[in-house]
C-alpha cells in the first residue's frame, strides 16, 4: 500500500507537506506509511483518497487490478526504474526494469559482482549486457543467464528509445530449472 500512495502523490507532483495538509493527516504519520512502517486505517484511505481524487477502489485495489504502477528510481542519481515483481523473503526474487532513452551510446557498462544467479529477458528495446570481457546487445525475446559472481552491468544500447527487462535473481545455485516433460514416476509434480 505504501509504494502506491507514494506513486499517486508523485504523480500528482505533491508534497509530503502537501498532502498531509490536505489530508488532515500528520508529516510522519504519512511518511511511516509510505515507507511501509505503518498501515493506514481505513479512515486515512479515505482523507487519502480524497485528496488524490481518486476512488478508494483504486487507491486499495489489488496490484493487478490497479492498473499501471508508477516506477520510482533505485536511487536518485540513477535514472534507471526498478519495480519489484516478489517479495524478498528469500529464494528466487523477480523484478522488472526500466532503463531511459539515451541520445548517443553510453561508455561501456559499469560493472559489478556478487553471489548469486540471474536470468534476464528483454521485453523492448536493446540491453547492452557488459558480461565480463564480452559484449552483448540482447533485443526483445533475448534471454540471457548468468553467475552472477562474474562482472556484469546494463545500459541501453543506444539511440531509439527506453529498453524494458525482467530479471530473477537466486541465491548462488538457485537456478531457473526449465520443464516440458512431466516428471519421471516416483518424482512428485510441483
Amino acid at each position: 500500500m505504501g509504494p502506491r500512495l507514494r506513486a499517486a502523490r508523485e504523480q500528482r507532483g505533491a508534497t509530503l507537506t502537501g498532502v498531509s495538509r490536505a489530508a488532515g493527516i500528520s508529516l510522519s504519520t504519512l511518511s511511516r506509511i509510505e515507507t511501509g512502517r505503518r498501515k493506514p486505517t481505513l479512515e486515512v484511505l479515505l482523507r487519502l483518497a480524497k485528496a488524490y481524487d481518486i476512488s478508494l477502489d483504486e487507491l486499495a485495489a489489488p496490484v493487478a487490478a490497479a492498473g499501471p504502477r508508477t516506477p520510482v528510481p533505485q536511487r536518485p542519481s540513477d535514472d534507471k526504474v526498478v519495480l519489484p515483481l516478489t517479495r524478498y523473503v528469500g529464494g528466487l526474487h523477480a523484478h522488472k526494469h526500466v532503463l531511459p532513452a539515451v541520445d548517443a551510446p553510453p561508455a561501456r557498462p559499469r560493472q559489478v559482482s556478487h553471489d548469486g544467479y540471474e536470468w534476464l529477458c528483454v521485453l523492448y528495446g536493446q540491453l547492452w549486457l557488459a558480461l565480463g570481457e564480452q559484449d552483448l546487445v540482447l533485443s526483445a525475446g533475448d534471454v540471457a543467464e548468468f553467475d552472477t559472481r562474474t562482472a556484469h552491468g546494463v545500459a541501453n544500447a543506444g539511440p531509439g528509445g527506453p529498453v524494458e527487462y525482467l530479471i530473477m535473481f537466486g541465491p548462488q545455485g538457485e537456478r531457473l530449472r526449465p520443464r516440458t516433460t512431466p516428471p519421471a514416476p516416483g518424482r512428485g509434480a510441483r
